[in-house]
């Protein structure tokens, strides 16, 4: 049988600017209604403004330490044993934990209300760089609950 679609990062190419896949997977997912070139313009200003926060890294550096800072290392899974459910302690493949500090740190730009897109986003980015802000709080909340539930690593077969 063919394959029905192809995933997204065996077509992914380098963004314009940076030529990064990094960079076009977070712009795809920071994009709305396929409007790419929006997304583009939210993003390269977000880092021109990271880029006048920050001046001793090149912006790309610091946004690829941001997301790397958020990537969970654990995560925990409902596992149901016996009719009871268990949260079970797992570690995250490379894909999600690129997957899920993507998703993160898009939740926390779009929490902030009332600011341009562009500056939440360099906001984030800057915060996450110096290991604070949402994002990061969300990874550490992660890391917490999977540590309190490290009596049930044994389900996780």
């Amino acid at each position: 049988m063919a394959k029905r679609f192809t995933a997204s990062r065996d077509q992914l190419i380098g963004d314009p600017k940076f030529n990064s896949k990094l960079v076009s997977k977070f712009v795809n997912c920071l994009m709305r209604d396929g409007k790419k070139s929006i997304a583009l313009r939210v993003f390269y200003d977000a880092m021109d403004e990271v880029a006048k926060r920050i001046t001793e890294e090149e912006p790309l550096e610091v946004f690829t330490q941001a997301v790397d800072n958020v990537k969970p290392q654990i995560e925990v899974r409902s596992k149901r044993v016996g009719g009871a459910t268990y949260q079970v302690p797992t570690p995250v493949s490379a894909k999600r934990q690129q997957t899920l500090s993507i998703r993160w740190m898009l939740e926390a730009v779009r929490g902030r209300k009332g600011r341009p897109t562009a500056l939440s986003l360099a906001d984030e980015i800057v915060a996450a760089y110096k290991k604070e802000g949402i994002s990061v709080t969300k990874r550490e909340n992660v890391h917490r609950m999977a540590d309190a539930n490290k009596a049930f690593a044994h389900f996780a077969w």
